[in-house]
């Protein structure tokens, strides 16, 4: 990208960011964009042996006077006689009525993987991949934009996403794959094997950080004899994104290019009988034609260009 060239407006509902990994709680932090039907926040972290109680809230902004509203408030108590989580909001500087769920999904010097995700009506939580409770939205969802993380909780990491956007993977919850916590960055160009090869219904998760002065991004699949059966190539010269068959033909896809410098980004790709499907951020952006053949026979998962890589699954 040439010195003072403008990047075109980003939409809101493309916004993602990078993970925070080991933030020192208390802890506030802007949610990119703002929450909106289709979000998750992920978090992973410890209760330590003698916590009390910690709190999660989701807030219309940060302000210490007055308090902001919190539009949703999660706070787990284990210094009861019985355990039990609090769902609330504060409005005006008022709580509302509380929602009490009295089983609680969490332990004391135990570690825990909650999944937050944002319908159109309610917030679902999941813990450690089991439906744990609903919350009906008191205010508008569009209002929050501040995460906050407080009390006696040790976090590993936090990570916002979107749903999966492909409507043959859908469930209830989306799987979240934890954080490589131990080398939360992964080196590039990144090599992975696929013993197995590819079957319909497999997802291949990508996720990382686009670099300051980028040139191009791929994501190569090869089969047993290192062949590239096809690819996927972002380049940041003219901004196109395209896939690249074997034969080296390409074609263009006609999307919004969604791959800005110094901003977080997430490709998911569906296997599917006759071929793959793309989505960039969350949003479905097209497929490829590969046959069931070849799908089967991709032996290696290549990722290589500007970028920093965080997660590679499938």
């Amino acid at each position: 990208m040439a010195p003072g060239e403008k990047l075109d407006p980003l939409p809101d509902t493309f916004i993602l960011q990078p993970p925070v990994f080991h933030p020192v709680v208390p802890y506030v932090t802007t949610i990119f964009g703002g929450l909106r039907a289709g979000k998750m926040v992920m978090l992973q972290g410890e209760v330590p042996l003698d916590a009390r109680r910690f709190q999660v809230d989701f807030q219309c902004g940060c302000s210490l006077h007055p308090r902001p509203d919190i539009a949703i408030h999660f706070n787990p108590r284990f210094h009861t006689t019985k355990p039990h989580v609090i769902c609330n909001t504060l409005h005006n500087e008022r709580w509302q009525a509380e929602a009490r769920w009295p089983r609680l999904a969490l332990q004391r010097g135990a570690s825990f993987f909650i999944l937050f995700l944002f319908g159109n009506e309610e917030m679902k939580v999941s813990v450690n991949g089991q439906h744990f409770l609903h919350y009906r939205y008191r205010l508008p969802l569009s209002r929050v934009d501040t995460l906050g993380i407080f009390g006696d909780i040790l976090v590993k990491a936090v990570g916002f996403l979107n749903i999966n956007p492909f409507a043959e993977g859908g469930s209830e919850y989306p799987v979240g794959h934890p954080f490589q916590l131990r080398s939360p960055r992964l080196e590039v160009p990144c090599s992975r094997p696929l013993p197995r090869g590819l079957w319909p219904g497999q997802v291949i998760v990508v996720r990382g950080l686009v670099l300051p002065e980028p040139k191009d991004f791929t994501l190569s699949l090869l089969d047993e004899a290192a062949h590239v059966l096809v690819t996927l190539r972002a380049s940041f010269t003219d901004r196109t994104l395209a896939w690249v068959s074997s034969w080296g033909r390409k074609k263009l896809i006609s999307a919004p290019f969604l791959f800005y410098p110094q901003r977080f980004f997430e490709v998911l790709l569906l296997c599917q009988e006759g071929g793959l499907k793309l989505a960039l951020n969350g949003q479905g952006l097209g497929a490829t034609s590969l046959s069931q053949q070849a799908l089967e026979r991709l032996r290696e998962l290549r990722v290589s260009g500007g970028v920093q890589l965080y997660c590679v699954h499938y």
